[in-house]
C-alpha cells in the first residue's frame, strides 16, 4: 500500500469504490456534492490512488505567477471567463487538442445548497462526445465512489435523472448544504 493511500485510509478513514476505465482517456468527471474546501484535498487523495490524471479549469488569472505552475502541475488549465465567450466550445476545444483530459467539475457550481445543477458539464460532454463519470464524496460513510461512465444520449432530463440517482443519500461534509 502506497504512503498516500495508507494516509487516505488508515489516517482520515476513507475508502474508495470503483475505478477508472484506464481505455477512457478524455471524460466528464462530475463530482458531487460540493460542499467544502475539504473537497479539494479528497479529490487530490483519490486522484493519486486511482492513479489516473485528472483535469480541472480556473479563471486565466489563476495561472500567472508565482502560483500557475502549481495549478498547471495539479493538472490545471486556465480558461478565459470575460462575458460574450462560449465556455461550452472552449472546454469542448481543450478535450480536442488533448490526447488525455479527464475534466472534474461540481455540477453544482458553488459550495451552498442549490435547488438544481448547472447543465455545462452535460453540454460539454456531448459536445467534446465524451462520457461523464459521476464521483461522490461522502462525509457520513468517508466514501468516495466511481461510478461506471455515462455515455449522455441527447435527452437531457432522463440522462441528468439518470446520473443524480449516483448521488442519493450520499451526504457532503457541510450536510445542509446537501
Amino acid at each position: 500500500m502506497g504512503f498516500i493511500k495508507w494516509i487516505f485510509n488508515n489516517v482520515l478513514g476513507w475508502k474508495m469504490e470503483g475505478t477508472f476505465n484506464p481505455a477512457i482517456k478524455k471524460a466528464v468527471v462530475i463530482v458531487a456534492p460540493h460542499t467544502s474546501w475539504h473537497d479539494f484535498y479528497i479529490g487530490a487523495f483519490a486522484r493519486n490512488i486511482s492513479k489516473t490524471e485528472i483535469h480541472f479549469i480556473a479563471k486565466k488569472e489563476l495561472f500567472r505567477f508565482p502560483f500557475g505552475w502549481y495549478f498547471r502541475w495539479m493538472g490545471g488549465s486556465p480558461l478565459d471567463r470575460t462575458p460574450g465567450q462560449n465556455k461550452v466550445e472552449a472546454i469542448a476545444k481543450l478535450f480536442a487538442e488533448k490526447d488525455e483530459f479527464r475534466l472534474a467539475l461540481a455540477p453544482e457550481g458553488t459550495r451552498k445548497k442549490v435547488q438544481q445543477w448547472k447543465t455545462g458539464f452535460y453540454y460539454i460532454a456531448l459536445a467534446a462526445e465524451v462520457p461523464i463519470y459521476s464521483v461522490s464524496f461522502d462525509y457520513g460513510k468517508k466514501l468516495v465512489t466511481i461510478h461506471a461512465p455515462y455515455y449522455p444520449s441527447g435527452d437531457m432530463n432522463t440522462d441528468l435523472n439518470r446520473i443524480r440517482t449516483c448521488y442519493e443519500s450520499v451526504v457532503g461534509k457541510i450536510p445542509k448544504y446537501t
